[in-house]
Formats: structure tokens, C-alpha cells, sequence
């Protein structure tokens, strides 16, 4: 494989300062860290042209750079705030646009964060079905955190750190083995 790898956030969290888009830049450094690769967070929130768009080709020059980084990342870190039982309508409305054959095989950390335990299935019940529906790879342990486990800066608690732990080294031991070689993956 040539050149360095891609990881690519995105927060669907509409307000600012948010803690799932600090949860999202938080894991994707250490992601990029772990894997020696460039990071990209895309804000939904931040897209000027997203809420009045219709079609893809709608898209201004930020929406167009977003949809480009997500489907060339080599792995991706999804993070939504919890509302109403599921995911931000903005950040489905961004995943609308994305191309349906972009995210094939493509791993994902999904994350999300809400204001209390009762949230926690919106990873299996909403944001694993919707990436599996791309035919992307979801990583088998998601981290869903409330504000008790997650500052905005830090996890706090040793489940909370355990969970993260467990989600990075999936990642990166999932990134790394697509990234071999034929010749050595099959060994």
C-alpha cells in the first residue's frame, strides 16, 4: 500500500461547544496517532450548504470536500449525539449524500453520546443497521458515553477508558490487516 492512511470523523452534533464532536476529534487523533495516519473531523453542523440541499449536486465546495474525505478514508469514526431514541437528522441528512458504494468494506468506530443509559442501543438499533446498509464494516464494540463517563475532554471512569481502549485496538488491528499485503495477509 502507498501513502499514509485517512481516518475520518464525523460529528452529527448541531450545537457548539458539543461534547460528541469533542468525543469524535478526541478518538480520531488517537486513532491517527495509533495508525501513523492523516485525520480529518467533518462538523455537520459546519457544512454552510448541507440544510438546503436536495441532491448531491446541490453540494457547495465544503460539502463536496466532505463527501470526498469520507469516501476515501480508510477508516471512519462516526459520532451522534442521542435525539429522540436515535441519530441527528442533519447527520442522516449528510449520510443521504455519501455514495452508496463508497463505504463498502469501509471499517467504522461508531460512537455516540447522550444524556443518560436509556440512549445506550442507539449504536445497534440505529447506527450499526445504517452503516450495514452500505455494506461498511462496523467495528464489533461501539462506545456510547453520557456525560458522567465523558467531560468534553477526557473519559472519566475505568469503563469508560476500558470501552475506548477496546474500540481503538479493533480499529487499528482492523485497519492494519486490510492494509497488508495479499502475499503476507494470507499467511
Amino acid at each position: 500500500m502507498s501513502g499514509k492512511l485517512n481516518v475520518v470523523g464525523i460529528s452529527g452534533s448541531l450545537s457548539a461547544p458539543s461534547r460528541t464532536l469533542s468525543l469524535v476529534q478526541f478518538a480520531t487523533e488517537r486513532l491517527g496517532r495509533e495508525l501513523d495516519a492523516r485525520v480529518q473531523v467533518v462538523d455537520v453542523s459546519r457544512l454552510p450548504q448541507l440544510g438546503l440541499m436536495r441532491s448531491r449536486e446541490a453540494a457547495g465546495r465544503e460539502e463536496t470536500a466532505a463527501f470526498a474525505a469520507v469516501e476515501a478514508a480508510d477508516l471512519l469514526v462516526i459520532g451522534s449525539p442521542v435525539y429522540k431514541g436515535s441519530y441527528s437528522g442533519l447527520f442522516k441528512h449528510f449520510i443521504d449524500f455519501v455514495d452508496y458504494g463508497g463505504l463498502v468494506g469501509k471499517p467504522v468506530a461508531l460512537l455516540a453520546t447522550g444524556g443518560s443509559e436509556r440512549h445506550a442501543l442507539v449504536i445497534e438499533h440505529q447506527l450499526r443497521p445504517l452503516f450495514a446498509f452500505f455494506q461498511a464494516q462496523p467495528l464489533g464494540t461501539g462506545l456510547f458515553l453520557t456525560e458522567r463517563e465523558w467531560s468534553g475532554s477526557a473519559l472519566i471512569g475505568e469503563p469508560a477508558e476500558q470501552r475506548f481502549e477496546r474500540l481503538v485496538h479493533e480499529a487499528v488491528s482492523v485497519v492494519r490487516h486490510a492494509t497488508l499485503p495479499l502475499a503476507i495477509a494470507a499467511e
